[in-house]
């Protein structure tokens, strides 16, 4: 309960923070005439010359400031020496890390890629339906406040829940994520990022999970991602768990809609039993829908293509640009 406290205080940090952003942006596009009390304040009190006024702050100053609180959707573009500008908005590069706009959201909802320019804040929701050959439904979804960090990284806070077919919610814990990217966008091949996730389970054993992420473009409207990843159980049978997955994307229709496929191998084994793995592989397609520029729709129904794998892993992710 006071990681769940400690979550939410942070979310409501977050939104305070937001909200003070947004009404200081307010302020600051008012006509001139609005701040002209301010003018007369610093000439009845010269004291604060001293300290530069709103009223007194030059249109590029203002442009600077509003560009820092706007939606990735609608930052101003960066201009790369060498690079040639894209025809699609969605590959303008943005940012800090001078990254395409489409890395600002998550594009494959089993691959992670890079990390969210920073400022940004996005609260996703997941439902992941697991379903086996026999036996009831996996469930398993998740509450994500998603954090743009200075420096490249990426703070990710969950809270997830699992349950089996109609046996109804089973809280399973929070889970804290940390993402680093070793340098700027296209400065090394694959842009190599650092995921280390820690979840503390309710009444099983606490779980460690790490990554390398690698994604780029191949060309105009076609971008990859692809993940090494290795997760372990930190008590009880020690489950040790060896995945990669990929995937690629078409865009349709600039900012709107993309479609593509994705991939999943996973090899499991146990305390007692290691070398004899439970093998799984799912493939299938995935799309991309956003209907509003702040809100984006994934969804990738992946199909067991193996005797041992269950038989469908489905990803639905609603996520929310504040």
């Amino acid at each position: 309960m006071m990681i769940v406290k400690n979550i939410a205080a942070v979310v409501l940090a977050l939104g305070f923070s937001v909200a003070t952003a947004r009404a200081e942006s307010e302020f600051l596009d008012r006509p001139a005439y609005y701040l002209e009390p301010l003018k007369m304040m610093q000439i009845v009190n010269p004291a604060d010359k001293a300290e530069k006024s709103k009223a007194d702050l030059t249109k590029s100053d203002i442009d600077s400031a509003n560009a820092k609180r706007r939606g990735t959707w609608e930052a101003p573009a960066v201009k790369v020496v060498g690079q040639k500008p894209s025809d699609l908005v969605e590959e303008d590069r943005i940012g800090t890390y001078e990254q395409p706009r489409w890395t600002a959201d998550r594009r494959f909802p089993g691959t992670r890629t890079y990390v969210i320019p920073e400022n940004k804040i996005e609260f996703e929701y997941w439902l992941r339906p697991t379903i086996p050959r026999s036996g009831p439904t996996k469930f398993k979804s998740l509450y994500e406040i998603e954090v743009g960090l200075p420096y490249r990284f990426q703070l990710d806070l969950y809270y997830v829940m699992e349950w089996k077919g109609n046996g109804g919610p089973k809280s399973n814990g929070q889970s804290v994520e940390i993402r680093y990217a070793l340098a700027d966008w296209d400065k090394i091949w694959g842009n190599p990022t650092l995921y280390f996730e820690y979840t503390f389970a309710d009444g099983e054993p606490d779980l460690f999970e790490t990554k390398l992420l690698f994604t780029g473009e191949i060309c105009p409207r076609w971008h990859w991602g692809a993940n090494l990843s290795y997760e372990t159980e930190l008590a009880g049978s020690r489950n040790h768990e060896y995945k990669i997955t990929g995937g690629i994307s078409y865009t349709l229709i600039d900012q709107k809609l993309s479609v593509g496929a994705e991939f999943e191998a996973q090899m499991e084994d146990k305390a007692g039993s290691r070398g004899k793995y439970d093998k799984a592989l799912w493939v299938g397609p995935s799309i991309q829908w956003r209907p509003l520029p702040q809100i984006h729709l994934d969804f990738a129904p992946l199909i067991g293509v193996t005797g041992d794998s269950p038989a469908a892993r489905i990803y639905l992710v609603f996520g929310y640009e504040f």
